[in-house]
């Protein structure tokens, strides 16, 4: 059978996560563990639609340096096809998080200065338009600015459109695309911020404010707390499973959109495609690892931890 093409262009960068051991000292030496690999919400969404059967294209920048290699192994290893450019000048983006021991972020620090000095003049490349003709969706996250993201749209065509929002500070970058996006996965901080403050710290709220705002469809998280989605029949709510083992949360997220992408390729409608979502994003917590490996029968088990979806009235 035919796998189905997704493209995807964003974040492809090296995430760095520092677990404090006891409890954070402000201004003073804390020990710990640190933590390296690939990452970025575009690239990790990716790996997780190709593993739930997706055909992935990805579009990226990266730096000449050791970081750079690091990522670009890691695309070749996850059997994506990458049309990233290398700038041999710059460093590598990268994202380096300090935990505290109970998964509480204490310190974020982004230094992607060259998402925003790249993007605008790669996504004109004849073979970036290539591909997206080639492509059967295309998956963006906000890294990247937003005549690059205008971009991306208009040349995605009738051709649905994913996004991931990444940050609060990022997600207005989506703003004047909002309309051409098929589903957005995003936050409850996030959703807050595109909804203007005007649903309060209501999920509920936040949905409707956003899908009478002209939104096609989306989906809120909120850690362990429920997630909504909305789509054209409705607003619906459903109650993550506790994880089995909690090991580390980063890259759920990510796995909620890229399983719940591939489900949507596949047809499914968006309620059933969320659950797999929080299938993928379980058995994300559940490992060490920013993109989880497992196997069709370990999907398969967690995917029954999953409730039905519930409509909210």
């Amino acid at each position: 059978m035919t796998k189905p093409k997704l493209f995807a262009a964003g974040g492809a960068h090296i995430d760095r996560r520092g677990r404090i051991s006891g409890p954070y000292v402000a201004g003073a030496s804390n020990p710990g563990t640190m933590r390296e690999e690939a990452g970025g919400g575009a690239f990790n969404a990716l790996r997780n639609a190709a593993r739930r059967g997706c055909e992935g294209t990805l579009l990226s920048v990266r730096g000449g340096d050791m970081a750079g290699e690091a990522v670009a192994r890691a695309i070749r290893e996850a059997g994506i096809t990458d049309l990233s450019a290398t700038f041999l000048d710059r460093a590598t983006p990268s994202y380096t998080a300090f935990v505290e021991a109970n998964g509480e972020v204490v310190a974020g620090l982004a230094d992607m200065g060259l998402y925003d000095l790249a993007f605008a003049k790669l996504v004109r490349r004849r073979a970036i338009r290539d591909a997206i003709a080639r492509a059967d969706a295309v998956l963006c996250d906000a890294n990247p600015p937003e005549p690059a993201l205008e971009r991306l749209a208009f040349m995605a065509g009738e051709r649905p459109l994913f996004a991931v929002a990444i940050s609060p500070a990022k997600v207005i970058r989506l703003r004047p695309i909002l309309a051409r996006i098929a589903c957005l996965f995003m936050n409850r901080r996030e959703a807050a911020v595109l909804s203007a403050g005007k649903a309060g710290d209501d999920p509920a709220i936040m949905a409707r404010t956003l899908a009478g705002s002209g939104m096609a469809a989306g989906v809120i998280s909120a850690g362990g707390r429920s997630v909504f989605g909305f789509d054209g029949s409705g607003l619906f709510e459903i109650q993550p499973p506790l994880p089995r083992r909690a090991a580390d949360s980063t890259g759920a997220g990510d796995a909620l959109a890229g399983a719940t992408i591939a489900a949507l390729m596949r047809g499914e409608k968006l309620r059933e495609a969320v659950r797999e979502g929080l299938a993928a994003a379980l058995l994300t917590i559940e490992t060490d690892m920013v993109v989880a490996g497992y196997s069709e029968a370990a999907f398969a088990e967690a995917l029954a931890l999953v409730p039905a979806a519930k409509d909210v009235g």
